[in-house]
């Protein structure tokens, strides 16, 4: 069955300001300009007023329709990103070699090198994604800090890291070893 017309609505708070131009979004607010092309979905993206912004979707079917709320969720991360930022918190876990990491900064490049996995003498080496900072805590041992404005950065940066201290070609039940995601928040609290 085909929906003649389904919308939906995102608000948009004060200080940030929202660009749209055939269906490319730029939202800009206190922690910089973030952008995003949804031009591979068929919709209408409009501006019925300064605060809001409302997705529609003509003659679209069951799937078709499902993406209005995906192309609404990320533009809130969009609005979270330039207002709160993301803060992603990693712990290390081990039972016997201690997991040590290093921070190496090339100019705008940052890597995270893993090293001691499991005893293994391989450096394990993953570069960060654009706009995402790491910073290993002070206050908690073992425990890796990224941060950024884009959700997709630093999630993704995330998954590599959680990736490569992946166990194989042992029990998975029994080596639990690796750097896993322990919080997800933003770095901007709400009060």
């Amino acid at each position: 069955m085909k929906h003649i017309s389904k919308d939906d609505i995102v608000t948009i708070p004060e200080g940030v300001t929202v660009d749209i131009k055939s269906r490319q979004i730029t939202v800009t607010g206190p922690r910089g300009t973030l952008k995003r092309d949804f031009r591979h979905i068929q919709m209408d993206i409009q501006r019925p007023s300064k605060s809001e912004i409302r997705v529609i979707v003509w003659q679209g079917g069951r799937k078709h329709v499902a993406c209005i709320r995906t192309v609404c969720s990320h533009i809130r991360n969009l609005i979270t990103g330039v207002t709160k930022g993301f803060e992603y918190k990693m712990r290390f876990v081990y039972a016997h070699f201690p997991i040590s990491a290093n921070i190496d900064q090339k100019g705008e490049e940052t890597t995270v090198e893993i090293r001691n996995f499991l005893g293994e003498k391989v450096v394990r080496k993953v570069p960060m994604h654009p706009g995402v900072s790491v910073v290993q805590s002070t206050n908690v041992k073992d425990e890796l800090v990224l941060t950024g404005n884009d959700i997709d950065s630093v999630s993704q940066s995330a998954a590599s890291i959680q990736q490569i201290t992946r166990v194989r070609n042992k029990d998975i039940r029994k080596f639990l070893d690796g750097v896993y995601v322990s919080s997800r928040d933003t770095i901007v609290k709400d009060a």
